[in-house]
C-alpha cells in the first residue's frame, strides 16, 4: 500500500524530508568529531545525496549546490582522502544551517531568497570544497549563515478546512521495519490538533464508563446470593413439614415444591445472565483500554525527536566556552506527549547551557581534580509510576551550597541570621526564583538570572514538579516529574467527612497507618517520626473545612505528600483504594478552588474533587505556621471589647525567605500578618478576610503580582485596601508598571534592610494600634 501523500503540495513533501534527512546530518556530524568511520559516514553522505535530489525537484538550485558539495566532501571522508577535524565538522555543520534556513523560507520568496544569499553560498561551497581537498586548517575562518537554531523543528503545515488555515499534529501510524511482501506502508494522516485533544478525551471517558459496569455485577451477585437463600430456605421448609407428623396436605406440598423449582429456575437464568454481562464488562474495559492506548499513543512521539539539536547544541557551546564536553540520551525511544515534548525544548535548552556554563570545568581543572577531561550531560527519560521522569544530570563541580547561603544574602533576598537555619533543599530553592543568577559576570550564556524559573513555570504549568540535588565536587542532576497525559489520572481515593476525594498518585510518597502511640507533640503541634525524622500531621477536614466524624480510636490513615522542602502527613477517614479517573475541570464560574483542581465521577455516578496537592501542602504550611489563625494578644484578652484589634497585613511572596522575612519585620511592629504563597492563594486569602494592607511581589507563578494588584482594585469591596509592591527589579519601567496596575507604593527588595519598608507601612495604614 502506498502512502496517501496525495494532499501535500511538492515543497510540503521536500520540507518533510529536509526534516529528517537534515536531523541525521546534524546528529551524524556532531558524533563525528569522536569517532569518524566509514559505516558513520555512510548514512550521512545518502543524506546528503537524497536531499540534492529533492531539492532538484523543487528548483532550489542553492540547496542543490552546497547539498552536493556536502555529499562531495563525505565521499572524500569515506575514501580516506581526507579527515574530518573539527574544522571541516564546523563547516558542514553551516551547511546545515543553510539547508535548514531555505528549507523554511515560504515558497513565494524562495527565489529572492537565493538571489540575496548568493554571496553566502558562494563562500559556503568554496570552504565545502576546501573541506573536501583537506585544505582547512583547525580554525577556519567562519562563513556568515543566517539560520534557525540547531534543532530544525517540523514545519508546520497548514490544512484548508472552510479555506481558513488550522494548525495540525502529524501522526505517524508505526510499523515494523522493511516490510518484505506487500506490507503496508507507514501512512502520515494528518489531524487537527483540536480533534486529537477531543478524541483523547473521549477514549478516557470510554475507559472510566467502561468500569460502571464493576458496581452492576456487583449487586446482580448480591441479588444471586439472597436467591441461594431463599432457595435453601424453601428446601428446609419442605424438609421440616416432611419430617413432621402431621406432615403436608397434598396442594400444599405441590405450591411449595412449585416454589422450590422457580426459585432453581430464577438463579440459574441469574447465573446464565450474570456470566454474559461479566464477560461482556471484560470485553468492553479490554476494548476501551485498548483505544485509549492506542490514542494515547498517537499524541506520543519518541523523546529523540525532541533533542536532536541538543548534540550540536553542546558541541557548539562548549567549543565558545573552551570546555570538552559529551552529551549521552538514555531512552531515545521514550514516548512523551508531542505538547509536553513541544515544551521540554526551552526548560532543558536552559538547563544543558547552565550545565555547560556553571557545571561543567575547563579541561584542565578537571584533569587537576582527577576527572576525565571531557565532561558528561546525560539526559535520561523513562516512565515511571505512571509519570514521565526526565533527569538530566552533568559530572561537573556541583552547587556550592554555602556559596549560594552568601549570594541569597547578597541579593537581600533574606537576612544572614535567616540564611543561616536554612537547609540544602531551602537554600536550592532560590535558584528558580525569576531573576536570580550565581554568575558574577553577565554572559551571552547566563548572568542575567533567565533559566530556572522558565523550567519551573512549564513543569507547573502541567502540574508536574521539578527537584534538584547536587554534591559538591560531582555534578548536579534535576529530575522533572511530568505527567503522560492530562485526561485520565490514577488515583488514590479517600473517605474526608464522609465525602470522596482522590489524591494523583503519583503527587503522593506513601500511605501510612498511624497507630495513636506514634503521634507525638512537638511545639504544640501534631507529629510522627517517619525515616527517622518528625513528619507534621494534619487533619483533612481542619483543611477543607468540613465537619470531621467521630472516628473510633485506633490506627489513622495518613496520606504522606511533599514538595522540594516541605513533607506533611494528612490524615483521611480511610482509604477507598485506587481508582483510574476521568479529569473533568472545575467550572470557571468557581474561580480558583483552594486546594482542588478538577473533578471526576466515580462508577457508581458519584462526584468526587480531585485534590491539587502543590496547593494542599502550602495549605498545611500556613496552617501549622499558625499563621491563618488569628490569636489574641495579652492586650485584646484584658481589655475586653473596647480594645481594638491590631492592624492586619497580608504578605504575598512565592519566596518562603521573603514571606518570613517581612512577616517578622511586620509583627515585631505589633501589626497581624497572613501569608500567600502566590498570586491565586493571595486573591483567595484577600477576598475570605477583612486586610488593612496588602504587600506583593511582582513575579509569582499561577498569577503575578501584576495581575493580583488589578483583580484587587477592579473590585469594588477591595479597592480601597493599600497595596504596596516590593519587588527585586527596579528599573524604571517595571515601577510604572505596577503603579499603573493600582499599587499605591513601588518598593526594591533593599529596602528591608533601612526603615523604607516599615515607614511606608505606617504612612499607609499608621501604627498597628491607635
Amino acid at each position: 500500500m502506498s502512502e496517501d501523500l496525495s494532499g501535500f503540495s511538492m515543497m510540503d513533501l521536500f520540507r518533510m524530508e529536509a526534516d529528517e534527512r537534515l536531523a541525521v546530518l546534524s546528529q551524524g556530524l556532531v558524533s563525528l568529531e569522536g569517532e569518524a568511520s566509514s559505516q558513520a559516514i555512510e548514512p550521512l553522505m545518502r543524506a546528503a545525496h537524497s536531499l540534492k535530489g529533492a531539492a532538484r525537484v523543487v528548483g532550489l538550485d542553492a540547496a542543490v549546490r552546497v547539498a552536493h558539495a556536502m555529499e562531495d566532501c563525505l565521499v572524500a571522508a569515506q575514501k580516506g582522502k581526507v579527515a574530518l577535524g573539527s574544522a571541516a565538522i564546523d563547516v558542514l555543520l553551516r551547511g546545515v544551517d543553510f539547508l535548514t534556513a531555505i528549507a523554511q523560507i515560504p515558497e513565494a520568496e524562495i527565489e529572492s531568497w537565493q538571489a540575496s544569499r548568493a554571496g553566502e553560498m558562494d563562500a559556503l561551497t568554496a570552504a565545502l570544497a576546501d573541506a573536501e581537498a583537506g585544505k582547512l586548517n583547525e580554525a577556519a575562518p567562519p562563513v556568515p549563515v543566517q539560520a534557525p537554531p540547531p534543532a530544525p523543528a517540523p514545519v508546520p503545515i497548514p490544512v484548508p478546512i472552510d479555506d481558513e488555515p488550522v494548525p495540525v499534529a502529524a501522526v505517524k501510524i508505526a510499523k515494523p521495519p522493511a516490510p518484505a511482501s506487500g506490507e503496508a506502508a507507514d501512512r502520515v494522516v494528518r489531524v487537527t490538533a483540536e480533534s486529537l485533544s477531543r478524541l483523547m478525551g473521549l477514549a478516557g471517558e470510554s475507559l472510566v464508563q467502561t468500569r460502571r459496569f464493576r458496581p452492576f455485577l456487583d449487586s446482580l451477585l448480591l441479588l444471586k446470593g439472597r436467591q441461594t437463600g431463599l432457595l435453601e430456605t424453601l428446601q428446609q421448609l419442605e424438609d421440616r413439614f416432611t419430617d413432621s407428623s402431621n406432615g403436608l396436605r397434598a396442594v400444599e406440598r405441590e405450591m411449595l415444591a412449585k416454589a422450590r423449582d422457580q426459585a432453581a429456575r430464577c438463579q440459574q437464568g441469574l447465573s446464565e445472565t450474570l456470566e454474559t454481562i461479566e464477560e461482556f464488562a471484560r470485553g468492553g474495559e479490554d476494548l476501551s483500554s485498548r483505544l485509549h492506548h492506542e490514542v494515547l499513543a498517537s499524541r506520543m512521539r519518541p523523546l529523540a525527536d525532541g533533542v536532536r539539536g541538543f548534540p550540536r547544541l553542546v558541541r557548539d557551546v562548549a567549543k565558545e566556552l573552551g570546555k570538552q564536553a559529551k552529551f549521552e540520551v538514555v531512552g531515545e525511544t521514550t514516548g512523551v506527549d508531542r505538547d509536553i515534548l513541544y515544551g521540554l525544548e526551552a526548560p532543558l535548552n536552559h538547563l544543558i547551557r547552565n550545565a555547560l556554563d556553571h557545571g561543567l570545568e575547563t579541561p584542565d581543572d578537571r584533569r587537576a581534580r582527577g576527572k576525565n577531561p571531557t565532561g558528561l550531560i546525560q539526559l535520561e527519560a523513562r516512565h515511571r509510576a505512571g509519570m514521565l521522569q526526565i533527569v538530566l544530570k552533568d559530572d561537573g563541580r556541583g552547587i556550592d551550597v554555602e556559596q549560594l547561603r552568601k549570594k541569597v544574602v547578597e541579593k537581600g533576598l533574606t537576612t544572614e541570621a535567616m540564611a543561616s537555619r536554612l537547609n540544602e533543599a531551602e537554600l536550592l530553592d532560590f535558584l528558580f526564583l525569576p531573576g536570580f543568577s550565581t554568575k558574577e559576570k553577565v554572559s551571552e550564556l547566563s548572568g542575567r538570572g533567565v533559566g530556572l524559573d522558565v523550567v519551573q513555570s512549564m513543569v507547573q504549568a502541567v502540574r508536574g514538579s521539578v527537584r534538584v540535588a547536587s554534591r559538591l565536587g560531582r555534578g548536579t542532576k534535576f529530575v522533572l516529574q511530568l505527567p503522560l497525559t492530562v485526561s485520565v489520572i490514577r488515583a488514590l481515593l479517600v473517605e474526608i467527612s464522609g465525602e470522596p476525594f482522590a489524591f494523583p498518585l503519583n503527587r503522593i510518597d506513601r500511605i501510612v497507618m498511624v497507630e495513636p502511640d506514634q503521634v507525638r507533640e512537638i511545639e504544640g503541634k501534631p507529629h510522627m517520626m517517619l525515616d527517622d525524622q518528625p513528619l507534621g500531621l494534619v487533619e483533612a477536614t481542619q483543611i477543607f473545612e468540613l465537619t470531621p466524624l467521630v472516628r473510633e480510636s485506633g490506627r489513622r490513615p495518613v496520606v504522606v505528600a511533599s514538595d522540594r522542602s516541605h513533607r506533611f502527613g494528612v490524615v483521611v477517614d480511610r482509604f477507598l483504594g485506587e481508582r483510574d479517573l476521568r479529569v473533568a475541570p472545575l467550572d470557571p464560574r468557581l474561580g480558583r478552588v483552594p486546594n482542588l483542581n478538577s473533578s471526576s465521577v466515580l462508577e457508581n455516578g458519584w462526584p468526587v474533587l480531585i485534590i491539587d496537592v502543590e496547593d494542599l501542602i502550602r495549605s498545611i504550611d500556613n496552617l501549622l505556621g499558625g499563621r491563618r489563625v488569628r490569636k489574641l494578644t495579652a492586650d485584646v484578652a484584658a481589655g475586653g471589647a473596647s480594645a481594638r484589634p491590631p492592624k492586619r497585613v497580608l504578605v504575598v511572596d512565592d519566596s518562603i525567605t521573603v514571606r518570613e522575612l517581612e512577616r517578622q519585620l511586620l509583627e515585631n511592629k505589633g501589626y497581624l500578618v497572613d501569608v500567600a504563597v502566590d498570586g491565586v492563594d493571595g486573591w483567595n486569602t484577600v477576598r475570605s478576610g477583612r486586610y488593612d494592607l496588602v504587600v506583593s511581589d511582582i513575579d509569582m507563578p499561577r498569577m503575578d503580582g501584576i495581575e493580583l494588584v488589578s483583580h484587587i482594585k477592579k473590585d469594588p469591596l477591595l479597592r480601597s485596601i493599600p497595596v504596596v509592591v516590593v519587588s527585586y527589579k527596579d528599573r524604571e519601567e517595571d515601577r510604572i508598571r505596577g503603579l499603573d496596575a493600582g499599587a499605591n507604593f513601588y518598593l526594591t527588595k533593599s529596602s528591608f534592610h533601612d526603615q523604607t519598608f516599615l515607614a511606608t507601612v505606617v504612612d499607609l495604614i499608621g501604627e498597628a494600634r491607635e
